[in-house]
């Protein structure tokens, strides 16, 4: 059966364009019950015992829920008590349209087959389609729909399957006109609320209930704290005019009651105080309004914690503090005045259980220091203090000091390793779910081996002598080299890297999962693979004395290290060693070793001395990071000693004909591919920036040019202090933490590609496809530019490059803090035995209220307060222009305080 619309349009040009659109209609689409005897299925989803026990329906039922519930109550529906749902090609269109993560959500319920969820197609059949009224909304043909949909499964049940007794369909919604349209239609109807309340073996779930706007009044005061939010019509206006800046909220780790909004094109500004950050949680998309200079601030001096005690007159005493700044500290500073997007996801943390007895409503404390706290309803306090739970926001009111939010699901005791592992892996928003057999399917099948095909456009490097250098225990291994003298005197150096994109084919299931998760996540003693574990621990790692297909980067240099020719080419090779940074190191030392592997690596060593040397002379940084390694306890794998990592040459050496093979390969896909190469920039960092920099230099009488990169490499080599060895490695530290991130992007997108921290005026990241996904699309466009492969077209399309390198640069991002998080659990497992222990600390900055220390030798950073609850803070004064702090001498002996009269 066909239905189709024809309607008139005018185009651009003037013209008149006829426009005819088909809909197809059917009446053999399957209703999915197993009871049914009329649909001739293949197999059903719905099973025919669909009993969950409930006070309200007490018979065998399917949930039909509508579009709003699906949107609200997703935690719900995700629970496995929830089962035997049919949901409507109506509802899954509107949620596919309004909201992407639960669009994503509901899917993966749908292909969960445990919990039978089906979803119908009442669009296409003939019985369950309805065409939009005149005069009706959108929203309100949809409604109908659905109601026509469950009208049309009540009658199909009854008649084609008898022998099912008492099933029944029930709608779930929570818009009253709807609930009462269906009533009046005879459907069996309730609010999620009421039906989620009825299940009688399950009443935890009461607590995964998003709260409806009903109860969110109900939760608030009568007491207006916050400005309202504009209407997005007046914020848009707003922004068009100039009055309005759009800008990414990023709340204060430091201090709850500062935020900066940062605004594309414009930089960050300053927002402080309570009402001007008018319920914005870090990473939202606000609308700010810029206060009159008169009214700017200079960011806070102050650490400061939501204790759960502040009062909104605490934002104004901020204020006031801050107001005898001088001129030149003041930032421009705004308040928010709308919200144009929130950027609420789940949140994980811990109950701070409400000191009322017998009380539900209790404030829940995000892990995220960036995150309000949260006001939850539960009945299960007692057996949820002490674990780590994950909670969702669902609204702010403006009569509320916290977000109101309901419980989704815990996450195991506080402490317990496997769920802070969790907990960070889930804050941190990195992929760790096990590969999905639709990604696995794509895996060459065992045992494998190289084919004469794969040969044909590959030059065969089996007999040079190739080894790997990496860190101890690496089973990921992207990248082996090799140094040989050629006839005329010169030396042929090759980078090798693993040939991953030969096994991932473009748009397949394995591809689309290694680009959503964009780079593998290395914790203390596990690793969150980006591709299958068979690629990267077996077939794609460059393992010694097995065949490898790899990518090689083949240069001829001279004794000055100076490159005469450059050639890429796929390549097949055998590694003859895969050595450790110490193996390697040892090799090159023992002069009684003089066979071809150490020949290379001293080949390979005496070169890269030469490059380091050439990139520092241009101006490339020298920065330092604390990095700690750990040893772990094969049983209990708990962490039983911790050093700082220590490098040696030879990590050096990787390092150079790593970033010489980067550099290389950007310029080949540059100059084939000007408008789509993903290239990797390191922007200069704006002046400001280095503050912290300088002040710190200026303590000690140290003066730090920072011009340029090279000025500041220059000033940094020359920073030494007498008695103060670690001075310059503290400076180094803290010049890293001026810099901006490095960012893949796309090269039609961009003008500037300078890498400030490399001085190199064009950069990309080649030598680690197994673990990077920007690396695989590196490799693909160098294949394309070689004639090694074909292309195909989101390779070519600059608008999806570009969205590429955005997710990519997010992920990184979120991998790297995953990592210090990592770290950071496991110090504090370390010290959890160790009672107290003396070691030297650093001040790194200095605060009014606090100083925050670095302890080298374990890597670990820490805020030490100068006040704590139970003990009043020293009189100190605060110098803003070091920053330091110091204690006055008293003029006078101070007198005891005499005693308050008890009144």
């Amino acid at each position: 059966m066909l239905k189709s619309k024809t309607f008139i349009k005018k185009t651009r040009s003037g013209g008149v364009m006829k426009i005819v659109r088909e809909h197809y209609l059917r009446d053999d689409i399957w209703c999915g019950s197993e009871v049914c005897a009329d649909c001739k299925q293949e197999s059903t989803v719905l099973q025919g015992d669909a009993c969950i026990e409930s006070n309200l329906c007490a018979y065998p039922h399917y949930l039909i829920p509508d579009t709003n519930v699906v949107l609200h109550q997703i935690d719900v529906l995700e629970d496995p008590v929830i089962r035997n749902v049919i949901i409507l090609q109506t509802v899954l269109q509107e949620v596919r349209h309004r909201s992407a993560p639960v669009y994503k959500r509901l899917k993966d319920i749908i292909h969960e087959k445990e919990k039978h969820f089906y979803t119908f197609t009442n669009e296409h059949h003939s019985e369950t389609f309805v065409e939009r009224e005149p005069g009706e909304s959108a929203n309100d043909r949809n409604d109908r729909a659905i109601r026509v949909a469950t009208k049309w499964y009540s009658q199909h049940l009854k008649t084609s399957a008898p022998d099912a007794e008492g099933l029944k369909v029930v709608l779930l919604t929570n818009d009253n006109g709807n609930k009462q349209k269906a009533e009046e239609s005879g459907l069996l109807v309730y609010k999620c609320e009421e039906y989620i309340k009825s299940l009688i073996a399950n009443p935890e779930l009461v607590d995964c209930l998003a709260l409806s706007n009903d109860d969110k009044n109900e939760v608030t005061s009568s007491k207006v704290l916050f400005p309202e939010h504009l209407p997005l019509s007046r914020i848009q206006a707003g922004i068009k005019s100039g009055t309005f800046l759009q800008g990414t909220f990023r709340a204060s780790r430091d201090n709850y009651l500062e935020a900066t909004v940062f605004v594309q094109g414009e930089g960050e500004d300053t927002t402080e105080g309570l009402q001007n950050l008018n319920r914005a949680v870090h990473q939202d998309v606000v609308a700010v309004q810029l206060l009159p200079r008169d009214q700017w601030v200079a960011p806070s001096s102050v650490v400061l914690q939501d204790e759960g005690t502040a009062k909104d007159d605490d934002a104004e005493e901020e204020e006031e503090e801050e107001k005898a700044v001088t001129e030149a500290s003041r930032k421009p500073t705004a308040r928010i005045v709308g919200i144009i997007k929130r950027s609420w996801r789940p949140f994980c943390g811990m109950l701070n259980t409400s000191q009322i007895k017998e009380s539900t409503r209790h404030l829940f404390t995000p892990a995220d220091r960036r995150i309000p706290r949260i006001r939850i309803e539960t009945r299960q306090a007692a057996t949820l203090a002490g674990q780590r739970i994950m909670v969702a926001i669902d609204g702010w009111p403006k009569h509320s000091r916290y977000p109101n939010g309901h419980f989704v699901r815990s996450l195991g005791g506080a402490g317990d390793k496997e769920t802070e592992q969790e907990v960070l892996l889930l804050e941190h928003d990195v992929p760790h779910q096990a590969f999905s057999q639709a990604v696995l399917s794509f895996l060459p099948k065992m045992p494998w081996c190289i084919t004469p095909e794969d040969m044909m456009k590959r030059e065969d490097l089996r007999h040079l002598t190739v080894c790997s250098v990496d860190p101890p225990g690496c089973t990921d291994i992207d990248d082996a080299l090799h140094c040989r003298e050629l006839d005329n005197g010169n030396l042929e150096v090759g980078v090798h890297i693993a040939d991953v994109s030969h096994f991932i084919r473009p748009g397949n299931a394995m591809d689309k999962e290694a680009a959503n998760r964009g780079t593998t996540v290395y914790l203390c003693g596990k690793r969150i693979d980006m591709v299958p574990e068979l690629l990267s621990s077996n077939l794609c790692s460059l393992r010694s004395n097995v065949e490898r297909l790899a990518f090689s980067c083949i240069w001829e240099i001279n004794h000055k290290a100076e490159i005469l020719k450059t050639r890429f080419t796929k390549s097949v090779i055998n590694s003859k060693a895969s050595l450790t940074y110490a193996e390697a190191q040892m090799k090159i030392d023992d002069t009684s070793k003089n066979d071809d592997i150490t020949k290379s690596l001293r080949g390979l060593n005496k070169i890269a001395k030469i490059l380091k040397r050439h990139r520092i002379e241009k101006g490339a940084l020298t920065l330092s990071s604390l990095e700690v390694r750990f040893h772990i306890d094969s049983e209990t794998h708990d962490p039983i000693d911790l050093q700082t990592k220590e490098l040696m040459e030879t990590n050096s050496m990787v390092e150079e004909f790593m970033l010489l093979a980067n550099i290389s390969v950007a310029q080949k896909i540059y100059d084939e591919f000007p408008d789509c190469a993903m290239l990797r920039k390191h922007p200069a960092p704006p002046p400001s920036n280095y503050d912290i920099l300088l002040k710190a230099a200026k303590s000690k009488e140290v003066e730090i040019h920072t011009d340029s990169a090279k000025a500041l490499a220059d000033s940094l080599d020359m920073a030494r202090v007498d008695g103060f060895p670690y001075f310059n490695t503290l400076l180094r530290i803290l010049a890293t933490r001026c810099m901006m991130q490095a960012v893949y992007f796309c090269s039609g997108m961009d003008s500037d590609f300078h890498h400030y921290g490399l001085a190199s005026p064009i950069y990309t990241h080649f030598t680690s496809p197994i673990r990077r996904y920007a690396d695989i699309i590196v490799h693909r466009l160098l294949a394309v530019a070689i004639g090694a492969d074909s292309t195909y077209p989101d390779l070519m399309d600059k608008q999806k490059q570009s969205a590429l390198s955005n997710n990519l640069n997010y992920r990184h991002k979120m991998s790297q803090y995953a990592q210090r998080a990592s770290v950071a659990f496991h110090t504090q497992l370390f010290f959890k035995s160790r009672g107290i222990l003396n070691e030297e600390g650093f001040v790194l900055f200095v605060r009014k209220n606090a100083i925050i220390v670095l302890i080298p030798k374990f890597g670990l950073e820490g805020t030490v307060f100068f006040d704590k609850k139970d003990k009043a803070a020293p009189n100190l004064v605060f110098d803003e222009e070091i920053p330091g702090v110091s204690v006055p001498v008293p003029d006078v002996e101070p007198q005891a305080k005499k005693p308050k009269l008890d009144r």
